[in-house]
């Protein structure tokens, strides 16, 4: 399937590419989500005459990500979790967890943007994780976690 990109997806292209893809992935991800039409000849024309626009949406929201990014670049978030007496946590803190603690601090954060690069954290101590606000800006902040 032939499709073109009305925004930029993460190893397959940038905005205005033409790129083909399996059926199933443009049919029933990017089409719905937004991300991409079919390549046809009337979808081109749109697409051409709407050019302008949807590259101004792109920089505004690459903007605001670098916005949230410089606020949060850096940022200790401490996160108190039950644990015994050897350091490990009982349960583990997940993505879920970090996101609500970032909003409860103020920083709007998806589930989806925290990047945990070993999974669950499971002991107690100082992690690095990422934080994808944009495709193209990632931010590390350093979570603590506290044992009860």
């Amino acid at each position: 399937m032939q499709i073109i990109l009305l925004e930029k997806v993460v190893n397959l292209g940038n905005l205005g590419d033409i790129v083909k893809v399996k059926d199933g992935y443009g049919r029933n991800f990017l089409i719905p989500q937004g991300k991409a039409k079919r390549a046809t000849e009337a979808n081109k024309a749109e697409f051409e005459a709407r050019r302008a626009e949807l590259e101004k949406q792109q920089a505004e929201q690459l903007a605001a990500a670098q916005k949230r990014g410089e606020k949060l670049a850096g940022f200790l978030l401490q996160v108190s979790q039950k644990a015994g007496v050897d350091g490990r946590l009982f349960g583990s803190v997940t993505t879920g967890d970090i996101a609500e603690a970032l909003t409860a601090q103020g920083f709007e954060t998806a589930k989806a943007e925290v990047r945990l690069p070993d999974g669950p954290l499971k002991v107690i101590g100082d992690h690095q994780i990422n934080i994808a606000l944009h495709h193209d800006v990632v931010v590390e902040i350093t979570v603590s976690v506290l044992g009860e």
